[in-house]
């Protein structure tokens, strides 16, 4: 690939983020799940978000024509960018060819799913939205500090408070790893193509959760168990669910449990409560070694 001189550059000397999708030349395919973000004044933005954090080595998820990779470098040390697209990612090494040659960005071409994640102290990435959720519970427990975008109505769930209409597993498996946190919501325009959606930029912060859980495995199994059956009571929802949760014997542990917990629903429960019942359902009901 060959480009018509040098890259274009606003007044602050960041890449011009439509020039970036030109000089890539391939339009992004939303059959992939590709929207890219390019709005010059929320770019700029998002890696202050990360101010506070360690960016000596900040990881990138979906780095498209690279506009954010571009932000990023200005602001880390050094910066790993995944893509998944191979067209993409060979335009990311012809237009950072600089960057990379200085060791200070690594392509990494590949699933953000599939491949070897490096260490890194801090992500900052504009996720794919279909694969957002297992890309963030990917990077969550490995307990470093986050600013991811989302799509609005997900993001808002993540950060949702018990009691909620938006509460739910999310809430509590994010809450688990992280202080959640929304930092700005941004509308379909600041996007190329544009989203059906309004989108968000959350701000995760790690730390450990004020109560403790017997295994991190069996707690996730379990709230995705009893979150299937949100709208039943706890009592039905542990008693239905004992094939997604391992339980070999869910009636010990509504038996064992307070019979006003058991006359709750999911939603209405803090994640403290949820710790508390997984650890009972942990030692009372399991079949043996989890």
């Amino acid at each position: 690939m060959t480009t018509d001189g040098p890259p274009s550059e606003g007044a602050d000397g960041a890449r011009d983020p439509d020039a970036l999708v030109a000089r890539a030349g391939k339009r992004a395919d939303t059959r992939q799940d590709q929207h890219f973000l390019v709005d010059d004044r929320v770019l700029d933005r998002i890696p202050g978000y990360a101010d506070q954090m360690d960016r000596s080595h900040v990881l990138e998820v979906g780095a498209g024509p690279g506009a954010l990779t571009d932000r990023l470098l200005a602001a880390a040390d050094r910066v790993t960018a995944i893509e998944r697209d191979p067209d993409f990612a060979a335009h990311l090494r012809e237009e950072f060819a600089d960057a990379i040659d200085a060791d200070r960005l690594t392509i990494v071409e590949g699933d953000a799913l599939d491949v070897d994640l490096p260490e890194f102290s801090a992500s900052v990435s504009n996720l794919p939205y279909g694969a957002s959720s297992e890309i963030a519970f990917r990077l969550l427990p490995r307990g470093k500090p986050l600013v991811l975008m989302f799509q609005q109505e997900f993001a808002e769930r993540m950060a949702a408070d018990p009691g909620s209409d938006d509460y739910g597993r999310l809430s509590v498996t994010a809450g688990h790893y992280a202080d959640v946190e929304i930092v700005e919501t941004v509308p379909p325009t600041a996007f190329d193509p544009q989203p059906r959606v309004d989108s968000a930029v959350v701000r995760l912060r790690p730390r450990e959760p004020d109560y403790t859980v017997p295994d991190d495995g069996f707690f996730m199994d379990f709230l995705k168990g009893v979150f299937t059956q949100r709208r039943k009571t706890m009592r039905n929802a542990v008693r239905n669910t004992a094939h997604i949760t391992d339980l070999g014997d869910p009636d010990a542990v509504v038996d064992a449990a307070d019979e006003s917990l058991m006359s709750k629903r999911a939603g209405e429960l803090s994640p403290a409560t949820f710790a508390a019942l997984a650890t009972l359902a942990y030692e009372t009901g399991r079949p043996g070694e989890y």
